[in-house]
C-alpha cells in the first residue's frame, strides 16, 4: 500500500506540474480577457440566481441548478483540502487559492454558457448537456467527449464520494473515540451515510435539487458566521496573517535548500490544485447540472452558474484559509506539518465554537457534495452507456460511500487530484477552441443589453 500511495502521488505531482497550472489558469485568464471581465457582473448573476425561469425549457430552476452545483463544490475541498493546501504549500498556498476563484469565474460563466448552448432533450423530455455535447456537438470530437465522461465517471467515485465519506467518517470517529473503537466506528458510519446517500439519490436529478436548495443556502451561511466568529476571537492576528500569505505567495525563497524550488513554485502548486478541487472551475463537472437549468437563454445561466466559484472560493475558500493561517500564529503550539488534522487543530483551539463549527461543516458539506457529484456521474455514464446504466451506477456508487468511509485518505486525496486533472484537460481543451461561441453569445445577449431574449433550442 505505501508503493501504492508514492505511486499515485508521483503521477499526481506529475499531473499537477507547471503544464497544468499554466493551462488552468492561463484559461481563466484568457477567457477573463476576452469575455470583458465578467467578474463585473457578479452582482447582477446573483440576483439573477434567485430568480426564475419557469416559461422556460429545464428540468430544474436556476437556483436548483446553483445549490446543486454548489453542492458538490462546497465539500472537504473548502475545509480539509484548504489545510492541506496551506501544510503543503504554506500560507502563500491561500491567496493561490483565492486568486485560482477569482479568474475562475470566468471560466465558470463559459462552462455554463456551452451547457446551455449544447444541451439537448431526450425523446423522453430529459435535458442533457456539460462538456460531453460541447465536444460532440461544438466541436465533432466524439472521441474527447467520451474521455471525459470516463474520467468524470471515475473521478465521481475520489473526489464526490469517498473524499467526502472518508471525512464524514474521519470526524464521527473523533467525536465517538471515547465511547466506541474506530473500527466500528467507521463501519457504522458507512453504513449510514450510504444509506442516506441511496434515499436520496434514487429520486433523480429533481429530489437532488429539492435536498440541495434546502441544505445548501443554510450550511454556507452558518459555516461562514462561525469563521467570522473565530476570526474575531483572533483578531489580532489577522493583519499579520495577510501579510504572511502575500510575501509567501510570491517568495522566490528556495524550499529545502533549492531541491523542491521557490516557496511561490510550491505554493502556487498547492494553491492552485486545491482552488480547482474545491471551485471545480475548468473541471467540467458544474456544467453538466447547469444544462438542466430553467433558462430563457446561454448567457443567463453562464451568470448564474458564475456565482458559484464566487460564493466557493472567494468567499469560503478565503475565510476558511484565513482562520486557519491566524489559528497557527495565534497558538504557536499548532505545527504547519499537520496535513489533515491541521483543520482539527486550527479550529479546536478557538474556545466554545471552534470544534462545533468544524463538525458541522464537515458533515453538512461532505454529505451534499456526495448528492451533488451522484448526478454527474449518472449524467457521465448515462452518455457512454445509455440510461439503463445509471441504477448500476447508483448501486456501484452507494457502496464506494460505504468503502471510502474506512479508506486512507492520504490515498483518496491523490486519486482525487488525478482524475480532476483528467477530467479537467478535455474540458479546458473545448472552452479554449470554442472561446469564440462563448464571446458570440455574450456579445449578443449582455453586451447588447439583450438579457431578456430567448434563445431557439434544439430538440
Amino acid at each position: 500500500m505505501s508503493e501504492l500511495l508514492i505511486f499515485t502521488q508521483q503521477i499526481g505531482n506529475l499531473l499537477w506540474g507547471w503544464p497544468m497550472i499554466v493551462l488552468l489558469l492561463g484559461t481563466h485568464i484568457f477567457l477573463t480577457l476576452r469575455l470583458k471581465f465578467p467578474q463585473r457582473k457578479i452582482f447582477k448573476a446573483i440576483r439573477l440566481s434567485v430568480q426564475k425561469d419557469e416559461d422556460s425549457t429545464g428540468d430544474i430552476s436556476q437556483f436548483g441548478a446553483l445549490t446543486t452545483s454548489l453542492a458538490a463544490t462546497i465539500g472537504t475541498g473548502n475545509i480539509i483540502g484548504v489545510a492541506t493546501a496551506i501544510s503543503l504549500g504554506g500560507p502563500g498556498a491561500v491567496l493561490w487559492c483565492w486568486l485560482t476563484g477569482v479568474f475562475g469565474i470566468a471560466t465558470k460563466y463559459g462552462e455554463g454558457l456551452l451547457a446551455i448552448k449544447y444541451r439537448q432533450k431526450t425523446d423522453d423530455g430529459t435535458i442533457l448537456g456539460g462538456p460531453m455535447y460541447a465536444l460532440e456537438k461544438g466541436l465533432r470530437c466524439k472521441w474527447m467527449a467520451v474521455l471525459f465522461c470516463v474520467f468524470t465517471a471515475i473521478a465521481t467515485f475520489g473526489i464526490g464520494n469517498a473524499v467526502q465519506a472518508n471525512a464524514i467518517s474521519e470526524n464521527i470517529t473523533l467525536l465517538m473515540e471515547p465511547i466506541l473503537s474506530p473500527h466500528y466506528t467507521r463501519l457504522i458510519c458507512g453504513f449510514v451515510t450510504a444509506t442516506l446517500v441511496g434515499s436520496v439519490i434514487i429520486g433523480g436529478v429533481k429530489n437532488i435539487a429539492r435536498w440541495c436548495t434546502a441544505i445548501v443556502p443554510f450550511m454556507a451561511l452558518l459555516y461562514v458566521l462561525g469563521c467570522i466568529y473565530i476570526l474575531i476571537v483572533n483578531h489580532a492576528y489577522i493583519s499579520e496573517a495577510l501579510r504572511l500569505i502575500v510575501d509567501e505567495a510570491f517568495s522566490t525563497k528556495a524550499v529545502g535548500g533549492g531541491a523542491v524550488g521557490s516557496v511561490m513554485m510550491v505554493a502556487a502548486r498547492y494553491g492552485i490544485a486545491r482552488g480547482l478541487f474545491s471551485n471545480e472551475s475548468g473541471m467540467g463537472s458544474a456544467p453538466i447540472v447547469a444544462a438542466a437549468a430553467q433558462t430563457r437563454n446561454p448567457v443567463r445561466q453562464a451568470l448564474v452558474s458564475s456565482t458559484g466559484t464566487f460564493w466557493d472560493t472567494v468567499v469560503i475558500c478565503a475565510i476558511t484559509g484565513l482562520v486557519v493561517t491566524t489559528s497557527i500564529l495565534a497558538y504557536p503550539e499548532i505545527s504547519q506539518d499537520q496535513g489533515g488534522m491541521l483543520t482539527k487543530e486550527a479550529f479546536g483551539k478557538v474556545p466554545y465554537l471552534g470544534a462545533p463549527i468544524l463538525t458541522f461543516g464537515i458533515l453538512t458539506f461532505s454529505f451534499s457534495t456526495i448528492l451533488g457529484w451522484s448526478y454527474y456521474g449518472e449524467r457521465a455514464m448515462e452518455y457512454l452507456f445509455g440510461k439503463r446504466s445509471i441504477i448500476l451506477y447508483r448501486i456501484v456508487y452507494v457502496l464506494v460511500v460505504f468503502v471510502g468511509s474506512i479508506m486512507s485518505l492520504a490515498m483518496v486525496w491523490n486519486l482525487a487530484d488525478i482524475f480532476n486533472a483528467l477530467m479537467a484537460i478535455p474540458n479546458l481543451v473545448s472552452l479554449l477552441l470554442l472561446s469564440g461561441v462563448i464571446a458570440k453569445e455574450t456579445q449578443h445577449y449582455l453586451w447588447e443589453d439583450n438579457l431578456d431574449d430567448y434563445m431557439k433550442e434544439d430538440n
